[in-house]
This record gives C-alpha cells, sequence and structure tokens, in this order.
C-alpha cells in the first residue's frame, strides 16, 4: 500500500473530533471513533498519513442521568501530560485581530507491522495567550457560533501551519474529515499567493488547492453542516476580501458554509455509503460525489472471546480483513460459546453498574448511538402494549440502551426521558436499562454482548453507521431501516432483517407506523421463534454477519479504496 503512493510522501487528515483510546477524551461520537479507525488502518496498512485535530482538555462531556432520565453534563478532563508527547514546536494565528500561540501534542498509532501514524492535538492553553483564548481548545462542540469558527480556524489554518513547523512539507493530499476543518483551504491558498509573490490570494491559487485536497461528508442533516455569516467570518479571520471574493467561498453570497467551501476547493469528494453518495449529490447539484462506504478497525472492535476463535481458525485475519469470510467453517458451537462469554461480560457489567440482573438466557436487545430525533431509538416502544405481548407471547426479551444527548439538543435530551418512561412502564415485563456515558469501552461491550443489534433511523437522514458493522463482526446479528450501510449490507435473512421497506410514505406518522409494524413482525413471527427454537439457524445468521459484513464492512477496505481511488487518483 506505501508503494502504490510512491514520491507522493504522506496524507494530512484533518479531523474535528479523534476517538483513539478510552483514556483521551477528544471524540464525541461516530465521526470521531470512524477517524480513530481510519488512522489504525493506515497503519496497518502502511499508509503515509499524519493526523491533526484539536486536544480538549475538559473533554465533550460525562453523562449523568437523573431518575427521570434528564441528562446532565460535567466536564470530562483527562491527563494530557500522561498520554501524550508535548512537541517544541510553537505557530501561531490571528483569532478576530488577537495572536493565538499554539503548541502540539504527539500521539502514536503503531500499526501491525510496526508503521507509525502521529497524531498532532493543537492546544492553546499557553501563557502568552489570553485567559479566553486558552479555552479555545478546552471543549469538543462548545460554546456557540463564534467559539466554533475560532476552533475551526486553529484547525484548519492552525493545523496547517504546524504540519509545516513540524516538518511534514511534503504532503500531497490534504484530507478533511466533514466540513469543521475547510479552512485550511485558507491558508493552502495564501501558500500559494506567498510563492507567487503576492499579498492577497487569486482564483487561479484555487485551481493549485483543489489537486490537493480531499474531502468527504458525512451527513444529510442540516445542522451538521456549519454556517457562519459573512460578518461574523469576516470579524475572525480579518476583513479577507480576497478570500471571500472568491467564487465557491461564500454561499449565496453572504454565509460562509464550511461544507460549500470544502467541496469548492476539493478535488475528491465521497460520502460515506452508496446511498449517501447518491443522495449528496442531489443535495450538494453541481459537484460530483462519489461513495466509499465506511467500515471500522476489526482488530479494535472484535471482543476477547472471538479475537481467539479468529486467532486459531483465521491467523491472518488482523493483517487480512477479507480473510474473516472463512469465519463460515468455524463450528457453530464454538460461535455460539465465544457469543456467550462476552455477553456475560455484559451482563457482568450491567449488574455492577445499575443493580439490575439480566438473565443471559434472554434474547437481548441493543440500541446505543448519539441520542437525536432522527435516529428514533424510541421506535421500540411505539406500541408498549404490542411488545409486551410479543416479549410474553413470542418469547422473552430484554433491551439494554445507552447514548449521549448533544448538550444543546433538547429534544435528544426528552428522547432519553421517553426511553426511561417506557421502562418505568415495563417494569413489571420487560428488563430494560440504559447504561450512562457511553464511550467506546462501553461500546465495544453493547457492541459485542448483545444479541441483536437495533438500528432505526428516519431514513434517508443516517449517512451510514457504524455501530452495526461492529455488532457483525462479533456475530451479532442487525434488524435495521434500510438507510446507510445497511441497504448494502442487509441479505435477508442471512446477515440480519430488514425493518420496513426503504420507501418513504407521505408523512411522518406513517413512517413511524409502518416501521414500527415491520419491526414487531420481524421479532415475532422470525427473530424470536429462531433464537429460541431454532438456534441453529440463527447461529448460521450469527457466521454470516461475520463472513459476509465483518469481512467487507473495515477500514482496511475502506481505506484500500481512498488510496486507489482519493490519494493516487491525479
Amino acid at each position: 500500500m506505501q508503494d502504490m503512493l510512491n514520491d507522493r510522501s504522506s496524507v494530512a487528515y484533518f479531523s474535528m473530533e479523534i476517538g483513539i483510546d478510552e483514556k483521551i477524551h477528544t471524540y464525541s461520537g461516530g465521526l470521531g471513533i470512524l477517524a480513530g479507525d481510519t488512522i489504525r488502518s493506515a497503519a496497518d496498512l502502511k499508509v503515509p498519513m499524519v493526523a491533526i485535530t484539536l486536544l480538549y482538555r475538559m473533554g465533550h462531556f460525562h453523562q449523568k442521568l437523573g431518575k427521570d432520565g434528564w441528562q446532565h453534563e460535567e466536564p470530562d478532563p483527562w491527563p494530557v501530560e500522561e498520554l501524550m508527547q508535548e512537541m517544541p514546536a510553537r505557530i501561531y494565528v490571528v483569532v478576530h485581530g488577537r495572536t493565538v500561540h499554539l503548541r502540539a501534542w504527539k500521539y502514536e498509532i503503531k500499526g501491525i507491522g510496526g508503521f507509525v501514524v502521529p497524531i498532532y492535538f493543537l492546544d492553546a492553553d499557553l501563557p502568552g495567550n489570553s485567559e479566553w483564548d486558552r479555552t479555545l481548545t478546552h471543549h469538543l462542540y462548545g460554546g456557540d457560533n463564534y467559539y466554533r469558527l475560532c476552533q475551526e480556524l486553529i484547525l484548519g489554518v492552525g493545523g496547517a501551519r504546524m504540519l509545516n513547523e513540524l516538518g511534514h512539507k511534503n504532503i500531497r493530499s490534504f484530507h478533511m474529515n466533514e466540513g469543521h476543518s475547510a479552512l485550511l483551504t485558507l491558508e493552502l491558498l495564501d501558500e500559494e499567493a506567498k510563492k507567487a509573490g503576492r499579498d492577497h490570494v487569486l482564483e487561479e491559487d484555487c485551481k493549485i488547492v483543489n489537486k490537493k485536497c480531499v474531502f468527504t461528508t458525512h451527513t444529510i442533516v442540516p445542522a451538521a453542516h456549519d454556517k457562519f455569516t459573512r460578518e461574523m467570518a469576516e470579524m475572525i479571520l480579518g476583513k479577507r476580501d480576497d478570500f471571500f471574493g472568491l467564487p465557491g467561498v461564500l454561499y449565496n453570497g453572504n454565509t460562509l458554509n464550511m461544507t460549500y467551501l470544502a467541496l469548492y476547493m476539493s478535488r475528491y469528494i465521497n460520502g460515506v455509503a452508496k446511498s449517501h453518495g447518491k443522495i449528496s449529490g442531489e443535495l450538494f447539484t453541481g459537484y460530483s460525489i462519489n461513495s466509499i462506504t465506511n467500515g471500522v478497525h476489526a482488530d479494535t472492535w472484535v471482543s476477547d472471546p472471538f479475537r481467539k476463535l479468529f486467532d486459531h481458525y483465521i491467523p491472518m485475519w488482523q493483517k487480512d480483513n477479507f480473510s474473516l469470510r472463512y469465519a463460515l467453517s468455524i463450528p457453530k458451537e464454538e460461535i455460539w460459546g465465544a457469543h456467550m462469554q462476552a455477553k456475560r461480560k455484559l451482563m457482568d457489567h450491567v449488574s455492577n453498574k445499575t443493580g439490575s440482573y439480566m438473565d443471559d438466557n434472554v434474547l437481548t436487545i441493543g440500541f446505543a448511538r448519539r441520542a437525536a430525533n432522527y435516529k428514533r431509538a424510541d421506535l421500540l416502544f411505539h406500541d408498549i402494549e404490542h411488545l409486551r405481548n410479543i416479549s410474553d407471547n413470542a418469547g422473552k426479551i430484554q433491551v439494554i440502551f445507552s447514548g449521549k444527548a448533544h448538550p444543546a439538543d433538547h429534544g435528544g435530551k426528552q428522547l432519553i426521558k421517553r426511553i426511561f418512561q417506557a421502562k418505568h412502564a415495563l417494569a413489571n415485563d420487560i428488563k430494560i436499562v440504559y447504561l450512562e456515558n457511553y464511550n467506546m469501552d462501553l461500546g465495544a461491550l453493547i457492541t459485542s454482548g448483545v444479541d441483536i443489534w437495533l438500528n432505526t433511523p428516519e431514513p434517508p437522514k443516517e449517512a451510514s453507521g457504524t455501530s452495526g458493522m461492529k455488532a457483525a463482526l462479533n456475530g451479532v446479528p442487525n434488524l435495521s431501516v434500510l438507510d446507510g450501510w445497511w441497504i448494502e449490507g442487509n441479505i435477508e435473512g442471512v446477515t440480519g432483517w430488514a425493518i420496513g421497506n426503504g420507501a418513504s410514505t407521505a408523512t411522518e406518522e406513517n413512517k413511524h407506523l409502518q416501521d414500527a409494524a415491520s419491526m414487531y413482525d420481524k421479532l415475532e413471527s422470525i427473530i424470536l421463534p429462531m433464537y429460541y427454537h431454532d438456534r441453529n439457524s440463527f447461529i448460521d445468521v450469527m457466521r454470516n454477519s461475520i463472513a459476509i459484513n465483518g469481512s467487507f464492512f473495515n477500514t482496511h477496505r475502506m481505506m484500500q479504496e481512498y488510496v486507489l481511488n482519493a490519494y493516487c487518483c491525479y
């Protein structure tokens, strides 16, 4: 893989959040975890990459749930000095006319063969900065639009400058993981102008920068696309009429839309699943948008019992994820035995954290995602009486939930409360727990320890989704709405089951009603009877989940596609 890049040196991977270790609180959810998995696979495959993000000394937040399910947030600091190496380099950026000095902390990811990919975490907490400016790299997704744009200036412009200062001068591909880092193009433009002996940028500079940049868009949900008024942008970035006057920089002439800026400045653009790429092409007309379906880093998310099983039967699985197709030859009783070990570990965790006993012989459904209304975590409780009857008559079920709502997302917090209300309403019939403070370790426990992975987004808002891929690697079948990656991963009754048919209906109410009815029907008529009365067939689906989906929906395959299609395509 490294040979394919030849003298093209390295790829610079810019991401607002990177989830790389449970002790390092620099991520909030799927975007950051994907970034971490991407970097791990780059190291395994010896792709010459360097990554840039912000430090976030106070983390995202630590979630505490009240008895009614209402979410409370607490700071989530972590010991930077114990986990990272401070670099001697210093650079600065000008933010709203103020000079903000920056340093970087290095964390190295070592791949299977010893190849290293460094991650640099930018830090503004330096004595030379004002007290307020020192907090600019303290909180992930904290503050208001002003704070956010200041952070994005630091990530984009500061990140590009720091790479230069650290000696990474031969970068040929700048990969923007979502639009947060799009201001790195401003620094690249300024570099081209300086080479030409100018103090201002021209449209001809855009053509050169365009050849250097790659952009991955992750969502069609409007709130995820950062937008700032021209007034605010000029206040923070300065009166850059040369930059703001370039075609493609301002959206509708008065808005700095970070997604559109990244689109305009990139030679290669992709969505994160086939359906997402298609929808993004329709949403962002005028741009050629490809698709590279997300994956997960298999070696990170496979549980210990399955790791031992794969090591024995598929010794090359860590280097060659595609060899997981040979899981079809692993004896069924050993698949089930590994699963039950992972399940008991999860049940023990539930008991320790909540005091609730869950029976490892009862079919356990898992749902752990960011708590946002479009993800519809409460769809399972659309008809509580129907669900109660299913559990009473078709086979007992129990459910494990987890997930954080964004601190400013009141609707997401209400969603968690509704799950707590359903939990209390079903207390005598169905055991339900909500595990607080969802993080990497807890995610690994749940995705490997439940029997069925449930995912119920409102189509077409799920761009990809990766938690179900982690479940599949551990032999946990998916029961999911046909959206995102599951459109590609679902082979009905073979790798799991679809909720609904993927077709849109006239009203939101009808969507919820139809999807809930489909979900109940699959549980009642197929999944529960198979789990309790035809265990061999259920284990067939488990093995297929590993062999078909686990072998493909991983970041090794994803990284190979990026190298072939994005990094080496010019």
